[in-house]
């Protein structure tokens, strides 16, 4: 039998749960084969969807997770991040973040750098400047339609780049204050020390996630929640956000009205399955995004094994890839 499929969206509603229940998120890719005819990426990863909804103000939820500052819930804020563009033969591929190492002397020089020619243009102040995520109100780039690093990176970047929406002209302002950026750290000694010990040099800056803290939207499964689970960044500031304690590991023994999004989830499936056999959980739920697409299963202890038409053979407990694969 497959497993109990309920609610088939984030948006689905919900009711207080007496049931006892742990909820394991699977990262997903956008469907950019769905829509082949379309002139824009899709607006954010599936996952950056569902946790925050659709206007997608991750920007305030990172620096709510990353500083003490009192975050404004009204302020229309952006994230501006320090990258490397890897040129190929015919055009720009953006690396991710954790692929070129930035150490916080490195970003407080760069930073420095850059600033005047930042706050001139944002007309703003920075907010709080993290190792490799810089915040500031985004001011005349309110309405930039932007993407993630997460969401963009290892393609070509002619496609991810800011674009206009409500007003023309803002994505040319945004490219004309990218080039004088780049240009300045071309020749900064941040780059020519990390060129000298084989690091990828610092060579452009991203924005990305503007958005305000009021536009947040989670869904309604973060009732029941009471424990957050995992290491990405926008799950500390959304932990904060909802007053929902939060930390990278697993406890086992603490999974009761647990939420968890994790690099490896095939690493906890095994412990929470146990947890379930051992009548420690009534079920978990699992939420992925086949195509894109948002889907909510239920698996009890019943559905954590194969059947089998030899009814006198023990069953075989279900592996993490027939799980996911289903």
């Amino acid at each position: 039998m497959p497993p109990k499929i309920r609610g088939m969206t984030a948006n689905s509603t919900t009711q207080k749960s007496s049931l006892r229940r742990f909820t394991l998120m699977v990262s997903g890719e956008d469907a950019l084969d769905s829509d082949p005819g379309r002139d824009s990426p899709p607006s954010g990863l599936p996952q950056e969807c569902f946790l925050l909804g659709e206007k997608l103000p991750i920007a305030p939820v990172l620096l709510l997770g990353q500083s003490d500052l009192p975050v404004n819930p009204t302020e229309v804020i952006a994230c501006l991040q320090p990258v490397h563009l890897h040129a190929t033969r015919d055009h720009l591929v953006l690396m991710g973040q954790s692929q070129i190492d930035l150490t916080n002397e490195e970003s407080t020089k760069l930073l420095q750098v850059a600033l005047p020619y930042i706050e001139e243009d944002f007309q703003n102040k920075v907010l709080f400047q993290g190792q490799r995520d810089w915040f500031i109100p985004a001011g005349p780039f309110t309405h930039l339609a932007t993407h993630s690093i997460d969401q963009a990176h290892g393609r070509n970047i002619d496609w991810w780049m800011p674009r206009d929406t409500s007003e023309i002209g803002i994505a040319k302002l945004w490219r004309k204050l990218q080039n004088e950026i780049q240009m300045l750290w071309h020749i900064d000694p941040v780059n020519e020390a990390r060129e000298q010990c084989g690091f990828p040099s610092i060579n452009s800056l991203w924005i990305s996630g503007i958005g305000k803290l009021e536009d947040v939207r989670t869904p309604t499964l973060f009732q029941n929640v009471t424990q957050i689970y995992g290491e990405h960044p926008l799950l500390t500031g959304l932990a904060k956000h909802l007053g929902i304690p939060q930390q990278g590991e697993i406890d086992f023994s603490n999974v009761v009205n647990g939420f968890a999004w994790l690099g490896r989830p095939e690493s906890a499936w095994n412990h929470l399955k146990n947890v379930v056999l051992n009548k420690g959980l009534d079920e978990i739920k699992i939420i992925d995004f086949p195509k894109g697409k948002a889907r909510c299963r239920i698996f009890t202890a019943k559905d954590l094994h194969k059947t089998s038409w030899a009814f006198w053979k023990k069953s075989e407990p279900l592996t993490w890839k027939e799980i996911i694969s289903s």
